[in-house]
């Protein structure tokens, strides 16, 4: 089954790994970035790599493989790998990895 990756408004079908860098949003080599400065991302299904710059907010409703961002929250099911964040909160239900945030909170959930 393919992931559902919501980008703002928009529906992606499919991809496994995403990075936001400078406001430009690419998933699997594609650049996919919509309108408007506030970047969110939800995902239904599992994703492998996420790498942002800045995201508003990140929701996995699956696992990752491994999440790294300068600025956003992370909310996910399971992560495993680790998760990296140096402001936001990080919460998810477990973590295989290593997890760590500069500014925010670290939630089992």
């Amino acid at each position: 089954m393919k992931n559902s990756i919501q980008l703002n408004f928009v529906t992606i079908t499919g991809g496994r790994n995403i990075t936001v860098l400078g406001g430009k949003v690419v998933i699997d080599g594609k650049d996919v970035t919509t309108d408007g400065k506030v970047i969110n991302i939800s995902v239904t299904g599992d994703l492998g790599t996420l790498s942002a710059d800045y995201a508003e907010k990140i929701e996995v409703t699956g696992a990752f493989g491994s999440v790294k961002t300068m600025s956003g929250s992370v909310t996910c099911e399971s992560v495993n790998g680790s998760v990296n964040t140096m402001s936001g909160n990080v919460i998810a239900g477990q973590i295989a990895g290593d997890v760590s945030t500069m500014s925010g909170s670290i939630i089992n959930r």
